[in-house]
């Protein structure tokens, strides 16, 4: 009877710990997807928009950005023009180490750079 007992315990806890296994992979699956779905931009859509272009216009054409990774993507890039608001996304060309880094001023497409995660 006792061995009946420590069994069902084993096996109990060792369900809780797979459906926790289970759990967190699923989540670490999800992060992994929401950084892709908000953060990867095809490098078509970077070489089409350029300098003088409305933000609107071009910001439609962007994923949202806004995720966790964004702030490790700022580092290591060219300074930020004065007055502007920057946005930051991977490159989707498969390396996964480009950044490519959007400024606007005015309304406008002021600047775009592409640089290398350090």
């Amino acid at each position: 009877m006792a061995r009946r007992k420590g069994c069902l315990i084993g096996c109990a806890v060792a369900g809780v710990l797979g459906i926790a296994v289970l759990v967190a992979l699923a989540f670490g699956i999800g992060k992994i997807v929401d950084v892709a779905d908000k953060t990867l931009v095809d490098p078509k859509v970077y070489e089409a928009v350029t300098a003088g272009d409305s933000e609107t216009e071009v910001r439609a054409k962007l994923p949202s950005g806004e995720s966790f990774v964004t702030s490790a993507l700022k580092d290591g890039g060219p300074a930020e023009p004065a007055g502007g608001q920057c946005s930051w996304y991977l490159s989707s060309s498969g390396n996964g180490d480009t950044v490519l880094r959007f400024c606007y001023k005015d309304g406008k497409l002021a600047e775009k750079a592409d640089y290398r995660v350090k």
